[in-house]
């Protein structure tokens, strides 16, 4: 078995930036190992994704259904970003329990604090240890094309001075947030991540290497007022945004898919006929054919769940103003993510989704 199996997570890697931008080492593990285009889960946010690489779990059965939830029970909205949310076992927990040990390291300090339980090392460029520094110099800011580069880097360092069994990398997605793949600091941004990867390969021993994304990009032009569109029907609802995290610079919280909650649930009915029939919107579907349909968590989802056009985004104009130029996720137009192996033994094992990463770890790695 090889020494070390590592899983690399580029956020809002969409295949479009592999197609568009220069990555002679990503190329190499794609030539040496596979490349196939697969599959992320619904909605295409971040939490959802990697928690289902993390578990090999639909969020169905992981709980994990948007980065931000309005908690029914207790009447209150809140960040989706511990541990205590997740509702199945994550590979490090399993890896642990076959008694190995296990590394995570991330861009985002929202994905340590959400995937770091039970792993022997977890940091992040904004709450970093002292070895990362030391290794890999200060880190960038988190909006920056530099930040992925540091915690690649500092990684790599981690995976040099001790063994683990198994490692998780997480980036963030400012760049492809902020640049579309035929952008010139798009090239240089995979360029970063490329040399990054491709070093990290070359110097830490027996890797067996999968890299994916956790969902692509669109450009968005279009922002819709859900609950708005409804008041003039005489329905009252609540939009709960899932893209919502403190990372606003990225995104201004304006996703590609929203969770509706109605005060009367008997309107649910009229709301989905009006729904429907707005311009802009993909699909509205009610709670219980959503979880269905995206194999989700049914009592954490909206009495309505909906996804937007290519070009859609859902929010509130006299909260947020739709920035121009602006490039975002969380509809079926950003499922479309890149999977690639190298260095191991795939044979026979099929991958079609990102949730496909954590599968292997769990059947093939850790048994």
């Amino acid at each position: 078995m090889p020494r070390t199996t590592l899983l690399v997570m580029i956020d809002g890697l969409d295949p479009e930036y592999l197609a568009a931008c220069p990555a002679p080492n990503l190329q190499r593990f794609a030539r040496d190992g596979f490349h196939v285009t697969g599959g992320g889960m619904m909605p295409s946010v971040t939490n959802v994704n990697n928690t289902t690489m993390v578990t090999g779990h639909y969020p169905a059965q992981h709980g994990i259904v948007s980065n931000y939830w309005l908690d029914r029970q207790a009447g209150i909205e809140e960040y989706v970003e511990s541990g205590k949310f997740i509702c199945a076992e994550t590979i490090f927990a399993h890896c642990r329990r076959r008694g190995g040990r296990s590394l995570l390291a991330a861009s985002k300090d929202k994905l340590r604090r959400l995937l770091g339980d039970d792993t022997d090392l977890a940091f992040s460029s904004e709450s970093p240890t002292a070895d990362a520094v030391t290794a890999a110099g200060d880190p960038p800011d988190i909006y920056s094309l530099e930040v992925n580069g540091w915690t690649i880097n500092a990684a790599r360092s981690a995976l040099k001075a001790q063994h683990y069994d198994l490692a998780f990398i997480a980036t963030t997605d400012y760049a492809m947030h902020a640049h579309g793949p035929e952008h010139p600091e798009s090239r240089r941004h995979i360029s970063i991540l490329d040399e990054a990867l491709g070093r990290l390969v070359d110097e830490v021993p027996d890797v067996q290497l999968l890299i994916t994304a956790d969902h692509g990009m669109s450009d968005k032009r279009r922002m819709l007022n859900l609950p708005a569109v409804l008041r003039k029907h005489g329905i009252a609802a609540r939009a709960v945004p899932i893209i919502k995290d403190l990372y606003v610079v990225h995104h201004s919280n304006l996703g590609g898919c929203i969770y509706l909650h109605l005060d009367d649930s008997a309107a649910i009915g009229d709301a989905l006929g009006i729904l429907r029939q707005t311009e802009g919107i993909e699909e509205a579907l009610p709670r219980a054919e959503a979880a269905e349909r995206f194999v989700l968590m049914e009592e954490r989802i909206g009495d309505i769940v909906v996804t937007g056009a290519a070009d859609v985004v859902f929010g509130d104009p006299t909260e947020v103003t739709l920035p121009a130029g602006l490039r975002s996720h969380g509809s079926a137009h950003e499922q479309q993510v890149p999977i690639v192996g190298y260095g191991g033994d795939f044979g026979g094992f099929e991958f079609r989704e990102n949730r496909d990463l954590g599968r292997y770890v769990s059947e093939r790695v850790l048994g």
